[in-house]
């Protein structure tokens, strides 16, 4: 039996200004699925995922979460983020509560769920990370790797539909990322539907259940991540590929630009 459509993109266009950085894209996403995007910064990934979680309104288009609009103006959006969790480069903790405090918030304040439960759940997604032991600690006590361990439990304690990772590891120093990575997988071992934007190209192989690059706004090509990086059907594709392979990422390609268009 076919999965279900959790997400629905048509059409979306974005512009900061004259700047059109999303010319039309449209994306289908069915449950349990893993879409990886792709592609050279500023080519608009990260302004795809924030328009999907209502950061930034879009200028024509439409966004379906189960089927029903969430950008026809009606949409609550506390009540539509909690069935769309983001994780971003930055942790974003209030450094003034501990990590359990961190995770808590969000399922009791906005959910208003039962601490007990909600603790319970949070004791044992910190135990898949590898942080129960430091579920009393300060954000400042932890390193870059549990920090943004701890920002993916705070957003999977939410129980979302649909999880969100925007260049999770571009801020971590290289023997972190490892570990970060490691959640992620995971999480897709276990069915988890994301999109998750990411710069790691042997990760993006691994977990992805279709690849999408994207290049000045628009999705050039989509493809099963084995089919993407062995033969790519664009020429823009190839070059993007080759020159990974013999430079790398650099420094700013690992760095959102401040006008969001990354």
């Amino acid at each position: 039996m076919p999965c279900r459509t959790v997400l629905n993109i048509i059409d979306l266009h974005k512009r900061y200004g004259q700047l059109e950085v999303l010319h039309g894209v449209s994306l289908e996403v069915k449950k349990g699925q893993v879409l990886v995007v792709v592609g050279p910064s500023g080519c608009g990934k990260s302004t795809l995922l924030r328009c999907i979680n209502g950061l930034e309104p879009i200028d024509s288009g439409n966004i379906e979460l189960n089927g029903g609009s969430i950008t026809d103006g009606k949409t609550r959006w506390n009540l539509v983020r909690q069935k769309i969790g983001m994780v971003f480069q930055s942790y974003d903790l209030f450094p003034h509560m501990t990590v359990m405090e961190n995770i808590l918030l969000g399922p009791l304040k906005a959910q208003g769920r039962n601490r007990a439960e909600v603790e319970h759940e949070a004791e044992e997604l910190l135990e898949r990370v590898g942080l129960l032991d430091r579920r009393d600690s300060w954000p400042g006590q932890l390193s870059g790797g549990q920090k943004q361990r701890v920002a993916i439990v705070r957003a999977l304690c939410m129980q979302p539909e649909i999880m969100l990772f925007d260049e999770v590891t571009a801020s971590l120093d290289p023997e972190m990322v490892r570990e970060v990575l490691d959640v992620m997988l995971e999480l897709a071992r276990r069915g988890m539907t994301m999109i998750i934007v990411t710069h790691e190209m042997a990760f993006a192989k691994a977990v992805a259940d279709r690849v999408i690059f994207m290049d000045a706004g628009v999705i050039v090509e989509s493809a099963p991540p084995d089919q993407f990086f062995e033969n790519p059907a664009s020429e823009r594709a190839r070059k993007f590929l080759n020159i990974f392979q013999f430079t790398g990422v650099t420094k700013e390609e690992q760095t959102d630009e401040k006008n969001g268009s990354n």
